[in-house]
C-alpha cells in the first residue's frame, strides 16, 4: 500500500492529515484473530474517502518500524490515528507517544489514557476510587501458580490487555476450578499474555458511544447487543466468532429498551468513566445489566472500531442520525477544536 503522498501546495488552506493505521495482512499463526484489532484496506479506504469529502488531503501512513521516518517526510498538520500499535499492552500508546515526540497534534486520546484503558484490570483498579460497579476479577500470567480465585463461577477468562473479543470463545466461561486451570494454559501457550479471569453477569449487554471532550460530549444513546442464540453452554457472549458472524447471532437495538432511570445511569456513568480517563474525542464503553437490573462496566475503547457497516461505534452514531461522513469529520473536528485549531475543511469544498 502506498505509504504517504502529498499535494503542495494544498486548495483554499485544507489540512494535510495523516491517516496513521496498522492493516490487516492475512498473517496466519496459530490463533484466527491474530490480527483481530488491525483494519482493513476497506476501512482505511472509507477514512480517507470521508477526511477527502470535505477538502482535506489525506497521507496514508503504515505504523510500523518505518513510521518514524516517514512522519518527517510527510509534513502533517495533524494526525487521524486508528493505530494499533504492535506488540504488548502499552502498543496502543507507542503512537500517540511518537507523535507527541515529534510535536504533531493528532485525534483521540494520549498515550497515557490509551495504555491504562486497554489494560482491563488496571482500567478496573483505577476507577475503584469512584465506585464503579464492575465484575469482580483476579488476573493471572504466564509461569504463575494459579491458585482458586475467590470469584464466583461462572467466569469468563479473557486476554487482559487486548480489544476486538480477542481470545475470547466459547469455551472462554468456565464453571469450576479445573476447567479455569485448563482454559488458562491453553491460552498462556497459544497468546503468551496475562489472562483476566472475571465473575460473568448473566443479563443484557450493551454499548455507548461518546463523541467530544470535556464540557462538549455527545453521549450516543445506549445500543444493546441481543442475542438471537446462545452458546453451547447456554451463555451469551459476544466472541470473537460472533463478532465476525453478526448477521447470523446478533441483533442490535437502538435506542434500547431502557427505563428513563436506566438510561440517565449509564449515560451518566459513560461520561464519568470517559472524563476519569483522560478520553479525548471519541470512545466506546461495553456494559452488562444484570437480571436484578444492576450495571456493571465492562471495558472502555477509546480508540473504538470505525469499520463502516460491521463496527459499533460507526453503528451507534448511524442510529443517533450521523452518517460515516460525519462522524469520521466530526472525530477531526472535536481534535481540532480541543486544540485550538480552525476546522478549514468546509472552506475547501
Amino acid at each position: 500500500m502506498e505509504q504517504f503522498e502529498l499535494e503542495d501546495p494544498l486548495p483554499d488552506g485544507a489540512y494535510n492529515i495523516g491517516l496513521i493505521y496498522n492493516l490487516k495482512k492475512g498473517i496466519r499463526t496459530k490463533v484466527i484473530d491474530e490480527e483481530a484489532e488491525y483494519d482493513s484496506i476497506d476501512t482505511i479506504t472509507a477514512i480517507k474517502s470521508a477526511l477527502a469529502s470535505k477538502g482535506h488531503n489525506v497521507v496514508l501512513l503504515e505504523a510500523d518500524r518505518a513510521l518514524p521516518e516517514n512522519l518527517k517526510k510527510a509534513r502533517i498538520d495533524i494526525a487521524f490515528n486508528i493505530a494499533e500499535g504492535i506488540g504488548g499492552r502499552c502498543r496502543e500508546a507507542q503512537v500517540p507517544a511518537m507523535l507527541d515526540f515529534f510535536g504533531i497534534p493528532y485525534t483521540g486520546s494520549d498515550s497515557a489514557t490509551l495504555l491504562i484503558a486497554l489494560d482491563k484490570a488496571m482500567t478496573k483498579k483505577f476507577l475503584s476510587p469512584l465506585k464503579i460497579r464492575t465484575p469482580r476479577f483476579a488476573l493471572f500470567a504466564p509461569g504463575d501458580i494459579i491458585r482458586k480465585p475467590r470469584l464466583q463461577y461462572p467466569v469468563i477468562i479473557k486476554p487482559n490487555a487486548e480489544g476486538s473479543s480477542k481470545g475470547i470463545s466459547d469455551s472462554s466461561i468456565v464453571m469450576s476450578y479445573d476447567e479455569l486451570r485448563e482454559v488458562l494454559d491453553r491460552n498462556f501457550r497459544l497468546y503468551g499474555c496475562p489472562m483476566m479471569a472475571e465473575e460473568y453477569i448473566e443479563g443484557r449487554e450493551f454499548t455507548v458511544g461518546l463523541l467530544g471532550n470535556k464540557g462538549d460530549i455527545r453521549v450516543f444513546p445506549p445500543m444493546e447487543i441481543i442475542f438471537k442464540k446462545k452458546n453451547g453452554k447456554n451463555f451469551s457472549i459476544y466472541s470473537y466468532n460472533v463478532k465476525q458472524n453478526y448477521e447470523e447471532y446478533i441483533e442490535y437495538k437502538c435506542p434500547a429498551d431502557l427505563t428513563p432511570e436506566q438510561e440517565k445511569e449509564m449515560v451518566r456513568m459513560s461520561e464519568t468513566i470517559f472524563n476519569a480517563l483522560g478520553c479525548r474525542d471519541s470512545a466506546r464503553i461495553d456494559y452488562r445489566m444484570s437480571e436484578d437490573g444492576k450495571i456493571y462496566f465492562l471495558e472502555i475503547n477509546p480508540l473504538p472500531g470505525l469499520a463502516p457497516g460491521y463496527s459499533d461505534y460507526p453503528m451507534l452514531a448511524e442510529y443517533s442520525g450521523i452518517c460515516y461522513v460525519d462522524l469520521i469529520n466530526g472525530i477531526l473536528g472535536a481534535a481540532l477544536n480541543r486544540l485550538g485549531m480552525k476546522d478549514r475543511g468546509d472552506q475547501a469544498r
